[in-house]
């Protein structure tokens, strides 16, 4: 029965399929049920059509299945892109990816790490097999080299070379470091 009907079935599923890796599929299928099922399968035309009766039902499963996987694999891309491209911070976004791109990978890496996946330098001290102490110091300098446009604050006062700030005039001294009795300014 195979080798009288293989060709006939085949061309059958071609015809209905969208592939013909998906086509060779429901054939398969098919004679697994007709072997299964041997006892049931008529003898001659009868047997032919029986088949032709299996491998349209199995052509049904297969069109429901094709659908159930276009629907699930919309319903992740549309979730996927509500998870992590949030429409109302597009232009942030934006920004974030242009500076994300001017850091070398490895820093790249590592703010993404902190930034995305929420890992703290112990987290990414393990994924990366140093110290905590070397995450840390890396998350540091990542995170100094990049431009970091979602946390730079409007207006920075200039920081002296000694780490302090430089807000006060070039005359005036600290409060703690004037003379008893000195007024300050």
């Amino acid at each position: 029965m195979y080798r009288r009907t293989y060709e006939q079935i085949l061309g059958h599923a071609v015809r209905r399929c969208s592939s013909p890796e998906d086509a060779t599929d429901v054939v398969a299928e098919t004679y697994v049920i007709a072997w299964r099922r041997i006892t049931e399968l008529p003898d001659g035309e009868a047997g032919k059509l029986w088949l032709y009766g299996v491998a349209r039902r199995v052509l049904a499963n297969h069109r429901r299945s094709e659908r159930r996987r276009l629907t699930r694999h919309t319903e992740l891309i549309d979730e996927i892109e509500h998870l992590y491209i949030a429409p109302s911070h597009h232009s942030e976004q934006h920004g974030v990816d242009e500076a994300m791109d001017m850091l070398a990978d490895s820093d790249r890496e590592l703010l993404a790490l902190t930034l995305w996946k929420g890992l703290d330098p112990g987290e990414i001290a393990t994924m990366l097999d140093c110290s905590r102490n070397a995450a840390r110091i890396r998350l540091h300098r990542a995170a100094n080299a990049s431009p970091r446009p979602w946390s730079r604050p409007a207006h920075r006062p200039p920081v002296s070379h000694h780490g302090r700030s430089s807000r006060r005039s070039q005359g005036e001294q600290r409060p703690d470091l004037q003379e008893p009795g000195a007024s300050a300014g």
